[in-house]
Order: structure tokens, then sequence, then C-alpha cells
């Protein structure tokens, strides 16, 4: 079965990055030609604090685009949106930098990205267009960060953005077809901020599949946002049987509340514009809330029914069903000690195959495989039922 493939795919890591040089995590853009289905993808792995996610649909307002996005459970008004897309085929995510800021604004008036990104959502079509919205935000910002988007034309880009002035990095531009961040700018100071080690798991998982243009979105959240390969070591901690093991440097960590990959359309002529039908169609949010190794995949659509009811925040509090069982599993593969955590991998992964990551993989391949084949034979104009 394939999702057997996915698991030993995980298993394989260890052997295929152990001789790959280590370079310098959480999210990655991936052109639509190293994607098997032609679509480009933008994929985050969220590290926070704000343990609880939800996920919700805005409808639009008549002045503004229709958009559907992750955010923290305890944001009653959704005002801040952490990842998302828009019915006009424009996505947007980031990760956070810490080597960019160059000025005295003080904390308070900072960490304004899910606001930056609620407008961008709210106002862009095109990569183009956030660009033009980031030259005329008023300064400061408040932002230190690397945004990426892409759009229904197949562009994508990273934007290293602090509280002045940005960088962009166009997907065109990357040799390899794909673009990572982690919690540095690559335009930033050197040797500061964080993720380096994490930005060279994702590139030495993702490296042979970008060379057989093999990646997709069940890759990015079922085995780089699952599989515990540390590349300072050199070794793939996902299959050890370890039951104390350190939560250091792995990109699955004790604060990773969420992994999406937003898959977009066929890239479309740049003479046409993308409509809501075509977007709601066309596009895939599949989203993974709570912590991301025992998270259950949903796909998510850009319209008012487009969102699974466990990813919306309809618990006390605004918790999301889906996210709080997925917190829960997490207290059980975790033992904190002081500001240290350690992992039960045995309760993630084992040879009887009843851990909650390869539960959770199984699961979630058919998930894919239904709503893919969904998609695409609508595409085609045939009726295709649940088994």
């Amino acid at each position: 079965m394939k999702s057997n493939k996915i698991i030993l795919l995980i298993l394989g890591v260890m052997i295929v990055c152990g001789g790959l040089s280590s370079r310098a995590c959480t999210s990655a853009i991936i052109s639509a030609d190293l994607n098997p289905s032609g679509r480009p993808i933008l994929w985050k792995h969220r590290d926070t604090s704000n343990t609880h996610n939800k996920v919700e649909y805005i409808p639009s307002d008549g002045n503004s685009f229709g958009y559907v996005a992750l955010f923290n459970a305890e944001d009653k008004d959704l005002r801040e949106a952490w990842m998302g897309m828009n019915e006009a085929g424009f996505a947007v995510m980031n990760t956070a930098s810490y080597n960019l800021k160059d000025d005295k604004v003080s904390q308070k008036k900072m960490d304004k990205e899910g606001f930056v990104m609620t407008k961008a959502l709210k106002s862009c079509r095109t990569v183009d267009d956030f660009a033009h919205l980031l030259e005329t935000l008023p300064r400061p910002m408040g932002v230190e960060a690397n945004f990426g988007v892409i759009d229904a034309y197949g562009d994508g880009a990273y934007f290293e953005t602090n509280n002045h002035s940005f960088i962009r990095f166009d997907l065109k531009d990357a040799p390899e077809g794909m673009l990572i961040r982690t919690n540095y700018s690559h335009a930033g100071r050197p040797k500061e901020g964080y993720g380096y080690i994490r930005e060279a798991n994702a590139e030495c998982i993702l490296e042979p599949f970008a060379r057989k243009k093999e990646i997709t979105p069940e890759l990015l959240t079922e085995t780089v946002s699952r599989t515990f390969y540390h590349d300072g070591k050199k070794e793939d901690f996902t299959m050890s049987g370890l039951n104390s093991l350190l939560d250091e440097d792995f990109i699955p960590r004790y604060k990773s509340t969420a992994t999406i990959a937003i898959e977009g359309c066929h890239p479309i002529d740049s003479s046409i514009e993308a409509t809501p039908d075509f977007v709601r169609d066309e596009y895939i949010m599949w989203t993974g809330i709570g912590y991301p190794p025992v998270s259950i995949i949903k796909a998510v659509k850009c319209d008012e029914n487009g969102v699974d009811s466990g990813l919306k925040g309809t618990l006390p509090t605004g918790h999301s069903q889906l996210g709080d069982e997925a917190v829960r599993k997490r207290g059980e593969v975790f033992r904190l000690n002081g500001k240290k955590a350690y992992i039960d991998m045995e309760k993630l992964y084992n040879a009887e195959e009843t851990g909650y990551a390869q539960a959770a993989i199984k699961e979630n391949h058919s998930t894919y495989k239904i709503e893919s084949d969904r998609r695409d034979n609508k595409k085609l104009g045939k009726i295709v039922t649940d088994d």
C-alpha cells in the first residue's frame, strides 16, 4: 500500500541524508515543476507558544476578497491570519526572523505579521500585489519576518521584511525550484537568528524528491512534518524506539502546532484572472492542526462550506476539536522537565505500526487520495463519490 511506502520514506531519510553536507525549517515554497500534479505549493510547519489553532472562512464584504486562514484560537475577531489563501488564488504565510531588525522600535509595537497577512488576503491577487502592499504600509511596519507567497500564475517569493524595508527572493530564480526558510533571513546579519539545523533538515529530506520532481503536499505534511531527522548529528531518530529523546533541533517540536500545505492551481495565463469558483475547485489547503506528528489532515477549500467542522473554533475558548485531540496526544508523547522536553518515540512510531504518527499517516493517505481524485475528476467532468 502507498501509505506503507510513505512510512518507508521516513525510515529512509537517515540513509539518504547522512551523506549530505549541512546547509542552512519549517517552511518552503515549491514550484509547479517539482509537484507531479503541476501545481505550486506553499508549506508551513508552524511553531508557536499559542498551542491552539482554528481555521475559519471569511466571506467577501464586497470591497475585499473572501479568504480562509489559520488563526489562534483566542482570536475571536479573526484579526490575525497566520497562513491562508483567498478567492483570487493568492496565498501567504510567514516565519519569524531574528536577524533583520535594525532599529529600536519597542517590542510592544512589533509582532504585526498576522495583521499584515490578513490585509494581504483581503487585497492581494498576485505576488507583485504583495510587494506593493509592503511598499505602501505605514512605517514602522512592526514586523521581522520571512513572508512566503504564491499566486494563480505560478509565481512565488519570499519577502525578508523588517520595519522599514524588504528583500525579495523569487521562486523562478531558485536553481532547485524550491525555497526554504526558518527563523533567520538569508539577507540578514550572518550567524544570527535561529533554525539553521531545521533548515538543513528540510533541505536534506526534500532534496532527493526535488531531483525526481516528486514533491507533493503529502510528502510535506506526512514526511517532513513527522520525521525526526537531525542534520547536525546526521541521524534519523524516527524509528529509534527511544522513550526519552531530547526535543532539540527537529522540525517537529513540542511547540509545533500546525502543518499546512496550500496546493495551488496549474499556472494560468497572465491575461486572465482566477475567479472564486475556479479557486474553490482548484485550490486545496491541506491542513493538520495541533501537534503535527499526530495531526489529522483535512482538505480545506476557499468557500463558506470549505472548512471541516473539526478545524473550526467551535469548542469553549475558541478551540477546535481536532486541535484539542492532537494536543491531548502530544501530552502522552512528551515528558517535561524544567525547560527541557523529552519525546517517547514509541508512542509515535513502533514496530507494530500502532504509533500515533503511523496511524495518522495511514488515515491521511486516504484523505489525500480521495480529495485529489475528486478535484481532478471534477475538472474532467466526472462524478466522484466516496466509497
